[in-house]
């Protein structure tokens, strides 16, 4: 089994629903959620919008892959109703947004996946919530 930490956010509709209904999802086709961060309301970063987001960490037990656990989240994300994906420092409003942040120790670095997540420590709504569910060495080190 494997630890992997993610990012969930959304700033559309029933934005509570939107995280039950993802945390629902990752807990059936992912794993064991062994650490829940509080949401946290925060703003738009890296476009304007109206909508605030909702935004959580939550790490998991997995059995999957780094790759079959980029593929499952994507699928949620489609599941969910996100017909597009944020590219080229494009964002949208998005009715959820599953990142992985951290799997074990792995740094992978591929034109599909990049691991760490290389723009979550720039990013407090990422780092606030993990630094609830992780500890502050084990963000350090990364």
């Amino acid at each position: 089994m494997h630890t992997t930490y993610i990012s969930l956010g959304t700033n559309l509709g029933n934005r509570t629903a939107n995280m039950i209904c993802a945390l629902l999802q990752i807990q059936s086709r992912i794993g064991q959620i062994i650490a829940l961060s509080d949401f946290i309301i925060t703003e738009p970063w890296g476009f304007d919008s109206a909508n605030r987001f909702m935004n959580a960490a939550v790490a998991v037990s997995t059995p999957l892959s780094p790759f079959q656990l980029l593929d499952v989240t994507q699928s949620i994300e489609r599941d969910m109703g996100r017909t597009v994906k944020s590219s080229g420092g494009v964002y949208h409003d998005r009715i959820i947004d599953i990142d992985i942040l951290l799997y074990d120790d792995a740094h992978i670095s591929t034109p599909r996946l990049t691991i760490p997540h290389p723009l979550m420590k720039e990013r407090e709504f990422v780092m606030k919530p993990l630094r609830q569910i992780a500890s502050l060495d084990f963000i350090k080190n990364i």
